[in-house]
């Protein structure tokens, strides 16, 4: 289930809201849980399994960390510390090679075996592993509930939260519908008091159908129809410059209308509900670096990486050049989260590489001499080019793209037929709205919140429209929901 189908919007959305106002406080979070799991396993009921493993684990970690403190509390142990820092650090590990074990087989399983075979056939040895031929389904969005769940029990353990002896609560942090599949990652401390109690109000509630409505237009209106654009473009042979930066930037547009989209959603439903889900972009486009553009997009990944991994690695505090080898190690592996494929390592290999040479030039950009509109889509260009990787099944194919978009590569005799299908005089007219609103309009969150009559007016008006185009459509996934 997808929250751009007609099911969702009008039919287990207005179930839940009928269910869960009226029912008693104590309740609503059981009532969240439950519903969300049938979110969850509306598509295939054998990830649910999955999901509750992981929470049930973390669950009960958390707690055995907690019970084997090594600050001095009013009822001193005889324990000695060292004792008992390594029996925390003993669950810790259990939480931790649950998670990562669960999230390695179910997605990198299949990539690991398949990188196996290809190297011993180099070696000629292909039929070493022939009979390996286990396909393994990967549940939808066990990349963030994972990572969502992990920093629960890291942040037990660096005494940063006091871990909830409510399992409904904590099964209800895990896997809350509207941001369980997709992010934002949310970390416990930021929904622990909400948790415990929350309130509606009619202008937060009102607010928060507005955001999802935005979000519902980011996704139909505009990251569709881009998409259309890039998959004619990116499955041709043969294109001019001309037209392999037309879909280039289409993809752009489209991984970034359709992932702030679905966040926007996102963050609309918790307000429904009464949660602040924390923002997941901010402009990125708009960055002036490479380093800016990480700090604007995907922020809740980002910033994951940043408290979980880079600083466990060192972060800044080592060598300059290890700092440059933990920035390259941060991106590679945040490359390989986005999906099992070399193409995402390499993708984030590069924005690694680009990250350690702006940090070796110091606080400012190595372009900082340029003016802002120079500097913005100078980042915007290094940013289109990561796409085209991230977007390309292989190599082979990254590597043709991008000979077309520096003219190296022969141009085809029907590139006109291309013209024809994706320079419309309707694809002109929503890249332009997708590059005045990447450029110059508010955040989505922000414009929300100055509520006004007209503004309510648009909104609708979004809604209907959307819905409108949704009922001629077929399925209409989220582009990171296959992460």
């Amino acid at each position: 289930m997808v929250f751009s189908s007609i099911l969702f919007l009008f039919g287990f959305l207005p179930l839940v809201l009928l269910v869960y106002f009226p029912i008693p406080s104590r309740f609503k979070n059981l009532c969240l849980t439950l519903f969300s799991y049938v979110f969850y396993g509306w598509s295939n009921p054998l990830f649910v399994p999955v999901m509750a493993a992981s929470t049930i684990i973390d669950y009960v970690c958390a707690l055995r960390i907690a019970a084997h403190p090594v600050q001095p509390s009013d009822f001193p142990s005889e324990t000695p510390a060292s004792i008992l820092a390594s029996r925390r650090r003993r669950w810790l590990i259990l939480s931790l090679c649950t998670n990562l074990g669960l999230l390695g087989f179910f997605k990198y399983f299949n990539f690991g075996i398949d990188t196996v075979k290809t190297v011993l056939a180099a070696f000629g040895h292909e039929s070493a592993l022939a009979d390996w031929t286990l396909r393994v389904t990967l549940p939808l969005g066990i990349s963030f509930y994972t990572f969502q769940s992990m920093s629960y029990t890291i942040d037990v353990y660096r005494g940063k939260v006091e871990p909830t002896r409510n399992f409904i609560d904590f099964a209800c942090f895990v896997s809350l519908f509207p941001q369980l599949v997709a992010g934002p990652i949310v970390r416990y401390a930021d929904l622990a008091q909400a948790l415990i109690r929350r309130t509606v109000t009619v202008h937060g509630f009102a607010r928060g159908v507005a955001l999802l409505s935005v979000g519902l237009a980011k996704k139909i209106i505009l990251a569709n129809p881009c998409g259309k654009i890039a998959d004619v473009v990116f499955n041709a042979q043969g294109l001019d410059v001309w037209m392999a930066w037309w879909g280039a930037v289409a993809y752009a547009f489209q991984i970034y209308f359709d992932f702030s989209g679905y966040s926007d959603m996102a963050i609309g439903l918790g307000m429904m509900f009464g949660f602040s889900f924390p923002t997941n972009f901010d402009s990125p486009y708009r960055s002036q670096s490479i380093t800016e553009f990480w700090r604007r997009w995907h922020m809740s990944l980002s910033s994951w990486l940043r408290d979980y991994l880079y600083v466990s690695l060192g972060g800044n505090r080592l060598s300059p050049m290890k700092t440059y080898r933990n920035l390259m190690l941060v991106m590679l592996l945040g490359g390989l989260w986005h999906g099992a494929a070399w193409t995402f390592v390499v993708w984030g290999g590069l924005h690694g590489l680009w990250l350690a040479v702006e940090r070796a030039a110091g606080k400012r950009p190595i372009y900082a001499a340029l003016p802002k509109p120079f500097r913005i889509g100078l980042t915007f260009f290094l940013v289109t080019l990561g796409w085209v990787m991230f977007r390309s099944p292989n190599f082979s194919h990254a590597l043709r793209y991008y000979g077309a978009l520096f003219g190296l590569s022969p141009v085809s005799e029907n590139i006109f037929l291309i013209y024809g299908m994706v320079a419309r005089p309707w694809d002109w007219l929503v890249m332009g709205i997708c590059a005045l609103i990447v450029w110059t309009a508010p955040a989505s969150r922000n414009w929300v919140m100055g509520w006004s009559p007209w503004k309510a007016v648009v909104c609708a008006g979004l809604f209907v429209f959307s819905v409108a185009i949704l009922l001629t459509q077929g399925y209409n996934p989220f582009i990171y929901f296959i992460f």
